[in-house]
């Protein structure tokens, strides 16, 4: 028993290193996504050391360290628990916004399902991510409540379709690092008059199954927060990140875009993998401008797709009440890092994706 703590330990310890190596490849990366997992198996693991092994010293080196790493993953996890920070509550009287971003899998079939779910939720916004064809044929009905929509119908698990009640400003389809990823960016003013931007993105995750490495992935989301950057309006940004809301890209984002984390101070919120309770993360992601405030983040119910919807309620405020203490921001080293991260991003051919 004592020997099998060990090799659990030691396991634990060297998945838990890996995210620290820059190194692109999805051997590097996807331990990132499962810090949770980590962090479970590690207490668990230290537990079984204290009680069988022998104390001795490779027992005390993998403890110590086995420990140190628990500290981590926790100080990295407590960010996104509802003990971490309070919220101003300032959205009452406000006119708000209801924003569904779903990645409906591409296979999935259960088109009634999701149609039926849309109109129990009612949101003003929705966008729906792997829509294909089917998807965009079968959804035609509820453009009788959504009129204005943009459609990117692609057979390679990168499509997007966007469904609005309220009509566009502007609406843009970007393809920052390939021709086949695209991203939303859709400007829009509310009935009182305010202006603000959402950005729908999906890019591509490194795994063994898809993309080799994380260069596409992460040049589009540098691409996608430098855009927003430049944006002088209230912007949400949402949808399939293929990241997790801790890992290094997400930091980047956060700090070249001069966005907030939705997810500081109001939970985990795992969004993927939906029919795998213990395997489940966050994948789904919302940032926003310093003058958007969240009255409502949730991930909503299962509509036969390995992810759950994610839910905005926000509202838009430009007053004294701005949260731009929480903008974070970017030293030379990461806007250096960022620029190598975009250009290796465009640079990378994919064979993996048919258009």
């Amino acid at each position: 028993m004592s020997t099998f703590f060990l090799i659990l330990s030691i396991l634990l310890i060297l998945l838990s290193l890996l995210p620290f190596v820059k190194n692109q490849h999805w051997v590097f990366r996807v331990p990132e996504f499962i810090k949770i997992q980590l962090l479970i198996f590690q207490v668990i693991a230290s537990i079984g050391l204290f009680v069988f092994a022998e104390k001795s010293i490779v027992f005390w080196v993998v403890a110590l360290i086995q420990i140190g790493l628990i500290v981590y993953h926790s100080y990295l996890l407590a960010r996104f628990t509802k003990f971490y920070k309070s919220h101003k509550n300032i959205t009452k009287g406000l006119a708000s916004l209801k924003v569904i971003s779903t990645n409906i899998y591409q296979f999935n079939q259960e088109f009634d399902r999701f149609k039926d779910f849309i109109r129990k939720e009612k949101p003003d916004i929705f966008v729906t991510i792997e829509s294909n064809k089917d998807w965009e044929l079968a959804m035609r009905e509820t453009e009788t409540d959504y009129p204005y929509t943009e459609k990117i119908t692609l057979e390679n698990t990168y499509g997007m379709h966007l469904y609005a009640k309220i009509p566009f400003q502007k609406i843009t389809t970007h393809y920052f690092v390939s021709e086949d990823i695209p991203s939303i960016e859709a400007h829009f003013k509310t009935k009182d008059g305010k202006d603000f931007v959402l950005f729908c993105v999906h890019p591509p995750p490194p795994s063994p199954t898809e993309e080799d490495t994380s260069k596409e992935r992460d040049g589009d989301l540098l691409c996608i927060a430098k855009r927003t950057k430049e944006i002088d309006k209230p912007t949400l940004v949402i949808g399939d990140f293929n990241t997790v809301a801790w890992s290094k890209i997400s930091e980047l984002f956060r700090e070249n875009s001069g966005l907030i984390d939705g997810r500081m101070g109001r939970g985990i919120l795992a969004s993927y993998h939906a029919k795998y309770w213990f395997f489940r993360t966050p994948l789904d992601l919302v940032f926003h401008s310093p003058t958007i405030f969240l009255k409502e983040l949730s991930v909503l119910e299962h509509i036969g797709s390995d992810h759950f919807p994610i839910c905005c309620v926000f509202c838009i405020d430009s007053s004294d009440h701005s949260q731009k203490e929480e903008v974070e921001t970017i030293t030379k080293e990461e806007a250096k890092e960022t620029k190598e991260l975009i250009a290796e991003g465009k640079r990378e051919e994919s064979d993996n994706r048919t258009v």
